[in-house]
């Protein structure tokens, strides 16, 4: 028997008045909120390290690739930091959470928190497209045919402009906002991107993050 609201008439109104499908949380999604839950169990601090990737992956029963994305979502959020050769690390959250409340960000308008966050992601991605090591952009930017996600992208740009104040500013943004739905739009903004940043156009790259977490097409 198909689903009713208690009290709806049969015919147009019900007709018009349905019940929204439910998004799907994506594996990588479940399995970052599950590391960071196992963080805050351990009590681990500040510069304590995850056990490596592949151990890890084992460990929780999951692809390296996935374990991959779940830990560049939390390195987006400023939960982790993943050093070359070392691992990743746990991050303190709680400046970045501290900031924003200090700011009065947990209050603002969430558009306004996006328009804030685009003008920092700008400033990334300058910096990103005027990293001259061309190798180290192909290596981390170069298309392999699987769509771009905003989590793994940002987490290069990151990299590539190598900017700690930057960094900081969009952690404190990151603790007031949430991570960006993966749309076709959003799909646009990021290969925009990611071109701009390969042609070393730092002006084309600051352009494609406009509207980048508030355009919904």
């Amino acid at each position: 028997m198909p689903l009713r609201i208690l009290g709806m008439s049969n015919g147009a109104d019900e007709r018009g008045r349905r019940f929204q499908p439910l998004r799907r949380e994506r594996l990588y999604e479940s399995l970052a909120t599950h590391i960071s839950d196992f963080i805050e169990a351990q009590g681990l601090t500040p510069g304590d390290r995850l056990p490596p990737e592949r151990e890890l992956a084992a460990e929780l029963g999951v692809s390296r690739a996935t374990l991959s994305r779940a830990l560049a979502a939390l390195e987006t959020k400023g939960r982790i930091e993943v050093r070359h050769g070392v691992g990743a690390l746990v991050r303190d959250t709680s400046l970045a959470a501290t900031t924003a409340v200090a700011l009065g960000l947990e209050v603002r308008e969430r558009d306004e928190v996006l328009l804030a966050r685009e003008a920092i992601l700008a400033g990334l991605a300058r910096a990103a497209a005027s990293n001259g090591q061309a190798s180290l952009k192909l290596a981390l930017l170069a298309d392999d045919g699987t769509p771009r996600t905003f989590v793994d992208t940002w987490r290069c740009v990151r990299r590539l402009a190598s900017s700690p104040v930057l960094a900081d500013l969009d952690d404190t943004l990151v603790a007031a906002s949430v991570t960006p739905e993966d749309t076709p739009a959003m799909r646009r903004h990021l290969d925009e991107l990611a071109t701009a940043i390969l042609a070393d156009d730092p002006a084309r790259a600051a352009l494609s993050v406009t509207g980048m977490l508030t355009d919904t097409r």
